[in-house]
């Protein structure tokens, strides 16, 4: 999927049932969905946010198919897509991104890890910042991936789009070692003793980040 193939054709916030409140977003996470329709295509579903039979108060961000993708809400606007309240982090803080499961699923696959590895290198993120729907709900979601609770097409797609943020690099990535994109900012970090300099991959908790700019705080007001 080139570029030329990602289209923004936004529903209106007039949209009926709240499918897009409006609410601003600061991202932090990007949450995968499978659509749960074995012959609907990214038109198909773009169409049914604003179909008047729909009445129901879900919605999404970017749908994905084996031709092309279609930005429904804006990326810094909250849609209803993650099952886990009006306030929940899911909801509130995450890109939802459906995969159709019509056509052909290796193509489709593809485009939505290239899609997702553009999201995530325009935000300087990771695959650690990707969520299933089934993990701020608990529903079965992205079903495609689902293999007997081993989530094994889970896992692969991860590991595709970890490629395709690294090269074909990820497999011998040293998860002891900052990302190439981070190295820099990694290193001048432990420097200034922002960091102590370990587990450069591991996800941090608020603890640690309000520790990190606590530090920062102090040495720049000195």
């Amino acid at each position: 999927m080139s570029i030329t193939n990602y289209i923004v054709d936004h529903i209106p916030k007039t949209t009926p049932y709240n499918r897009r409140p409006g609410y601003s977003m600061t991202p932090e996470y990007i949450t995968i969905h499978s659509t749960g329709n074995p012959t609907s295509t990214a038109r198909n579903e773009r169409a049914w946010l604003t179909n008047p039979n729909n009445n129901v108060t879900a919605s999404w961000h970017i749908v994905v198919d084996e031709k092309e993708a279609i930005e429904a809400i804006p990326l810094n606007e909250v849609a209803w897509h993650a099952g886990d309240g009006g306030n929940g982090t899911g909801n509130r803080k995450s890109i939802g991104i459906e995969i159709c499961e019509s056509g052909d699923r290796q193509k489709t696959l593809q485009n939505a890890a290239e899609l997702v590895a553009k999201l995530l290198k325009e935000r300087g993120w990771g695959v650690d910042r990707l969520r299933r729907h089934y993990d701020w709900s608990g529903k079965i979601c992205p079903r495609i991936f689902y293999d007997n609770g081993k989530w094994t097409g889970w896992e692969q797609f991860k590991e595709a789009v970890q490629k395709e943020l690294f090269g074909g690099d990820n497999m011998t990535q040293d998860k002891n070692q900052p990302s190439d994109w981070a190295k820099e900012a990694w290193e001048w970090a432990k420097k200034e003793g922002i960091t102590d300099g370990t587990d450069p991959q591991r996800v941090a908790t608020r603890e640690e980040v309000i520790t990190m700019l606590y530090r920062y705080y102090k040495k720049v007001s000195k």
